[in-house]
């Protein structure tokens, strides 16, 4: 009844806080919703309930108690146009302590050419728009069933010369029931203050009187106007239908809540084949653009390591498919 109650207490929590972010259109920061991974998003990203490795530290960071010793992810994604997606992670299992973590996400983009009024054509010089986080993660087993989990992690990005960083917060828990693995789980992501850029393009000279030429020009300063993270609500549930020693069958859906869009839900699914050839599908409903998603995975298992690499393919209305690449280490 003490979980039942801290289950239920979380649920509250997460409305009251979503309640503060009612604002459609108006986060920045979107390469934090980007999804990471390549088994995640293979299916449509419906993993709240069932990551349970270091992956889990993007989607639930409640899930990393599921390591049993060290794990190990690395991920690239070729989003459009020249912008790439690339993310790390590690978590470490502590015993009766914990389960503690770090990752990083970095969206890049090939360098642009300066251009302005007076050099239409370009200056001579150029920039590459990029955007960060680093986190640090900490998740614990409150009991037998109930796990939970946070993360703390720095955001910047960065224009020129001008950049906004701030300090953001993952929240997550998963709740493990007695039959076919029954897992329900929760995330809340990105909560934190505004971000603001600022740097030093944004100083400039002001003539407050363009009539008189005697007067002294005064060193002025542009203010940009802040702009929220995008606060992301994420509740799903996962599924063990059936489960061999040769064959497993998952399946999972999730509904999320952006802070600046509507509902959303994704319904994915994973069927596992010796334990080593993983097969996934999803469909993520609601969205724009998005839809179809499908993927698949091999695993070698060894003494003491095991290494899995992971494919995922994303469909999109007239905008081309993404291509993601995951390699997971467990050791």
């Amino acid at each position: 009844m003490k979980t039942i109650r801290i289950f239920f207490f979380l649920i509250g929590t997460y409305t009251v806080v979503l309640g503060q972010n009612p604002n459609l259109g108006t986060a920045g920061a979107q390469f934090l919703q980007i999804g990471v991974g390549a088994r995640a998003m293979a299916m449509a990203g419906a993993t709240v309930a069932s990551a349970s490795d270091a992956s889990a530290i993007f989607s639930n960071p409640a899930g990393i108690i599921g390591v049993a010793s060290q794990s190990a992810t690395f991920n690239y994604n070729q989003w459009w146009a020249t912008i790439q997606v690339t993310a790390a992670a590690y978590a470490l299992q502590l015993g009766e302590a914990g389960t503690v973590g770090a990752s990083i996400v970095s969206m890049s983009m090939d360098p642009m050419e300066i251009t302005t009024e007076l050099n239409p054509e370009g200056t001579g010089q150029s920039f590459s728009p990029t955007s960060l986080a680093i986190g640090l993660t900490y998740a614990r087993a409150l009991t037998d069933k109930f796990n939970a989990g946070v993360t703390v992690k720095y955001v910047n990005e960065t224009i020129l010369r001008e950049s906004a960083s701030g300090i953001a917060v993952d929240v997550g828990t998963q709740y493990r029931l007695w039959f076919n693995d029954f897992t329900i789980g929760m995330s809340l992501t990105n909560y934190g203050g505004n971000l603001k850029m600022d740097g030093q393009d944004l100083a400039v000279t002001y003539d407050k009187d363009v009539y008189n030429g005697r007067e002294r020009k005064v060193t002025a300063k542009l203010v940009t106007d802040e702009y929220a993270l995008p606060l992301h609500f994420q509740v799903g549930i996962s599924a063990v239908p059936y489960a061999s020693e040769n064959i497993s069958w998952l399946v999972a859906a999730d509904v999320a809540h952006p802070n600046d869009n509507d509902e959303r839900v994704n319904v994915g699914t994973e069927i596992g084949i010796f334990r080593a050839l993983f097969l996934r599908g999803g469909y993520r409903y609601h969205y724009d653009k998005e839809g179809l998603t499908l993927g698949a995975g091999v695993a070698w298992a060894g003494e003491s390591t095991r290494v899995t690499f992971d494919y995922g393919f994303s469909q999109y209305d007239l905008l081309p498919s993404i291509h993601r690449f995951s390699v997971g280490l467990d050791f």
